[in-house]
């Protein structure tokens, strides 16, 4: 599993998701909890970027880690969930964010989604977006297009499994609804999990109350190849 932390894509550490890593070693994934670079000295697509090499080196070492390369999930919050979902909408479809450090080697065959921003146009003013962009949406609209995942779902999208705060007002639920809408016209796999009452940081705080639903859905979705061994 290539687990991803969240901080608005400019701040935070992989130390938060050290209790998630935890718990899912405990439940048999390998874990690679991981940094990228920040916003503003590294702008968009530069954090998909660490991912993707992230996914290509968990490849490179499958063997003496004994993973199943068909299993790996990806786990994000927050800006942390937008660069996952990018990364795996983005996987193997040649287009200009797979290009050069993508291919078909970093789509997830699952991932979980909390609290993601999934339409960055949403938000035409504060800081967080433009600095991560390199612009204002008056600027570069059709960055904040393309960065947005709710913009490149496509048929061959791997599963998803969305979390969200239903009192988020950091990332309001509209995002996980849109995107969950626009996977279901695809006919790809996807659940919504509402956090009730929660915003955006209690519902991380609270993360283990969507975890048996994510879990489920992992067992779904990662079913063993024929002729495979589960990961150790």
């Amino acid at each position: 599993m290539l687990m991803v932390h969240g901080g608005g894509w400019e701040r935070r550490h992989r130390d938060d998701m050290d209790r998630l890593a935890r718990y899912y070693t405990g439940e048999g994934y390998v874990v690679m909890n991981i940094s990228y670079r920040f916003a503003p000295n590294a702008i968009y697509p530069a954090q998909v970027h660490d991912l993707q090499q992230a996914m290509h080196w968990l490849y490179r070492q499958a063997g003496r880690l004994q993973l199943d390369q068909d299993r790996i999930a990806a786990f994000g919050y927050s800006a942390g969930a937008h660069l996952v979902s990018l990364m795996a909408l983005a996987a193997g479809t040649g287009e200009a964010l797979d290009q050069p450090w993508g291919g078909i080697e970093t789509r997830p065959a699952a991932v979980i989604a909390g609290g993601a921003p999934m339409d960055l146009r949403k938000y035409s003013g504060g800081e967080l977006v433009p600095q991560f962009l390199g612009g204002s949406i008056e600027e570069i609209p059709e960055t904040f297009a393309a960065a947005s995942p709710v913009t490149l779902v496509h048929g061959q999208a791997p599963p998803f499994f969305l979390f969200h705060g239903s009192r988020d007002k950091l990332v309001t639920i509209d995002h996980a609804e849109d995107f969950a809408t626009a996977l279901r016209a695809r006919d790809v796999p996807v659940e919504l999990a509402t956090q009730a009452a929660r915003g955006h940081i209690l519902t991380f705080l609270t993360v283990g109350t969507a975890l048996p639903d994510a879990d489920r859905f992992l067992t779904r979705h990662l079913t063993p190849s024929a002729g495979t061994s589960p990961a150790l």
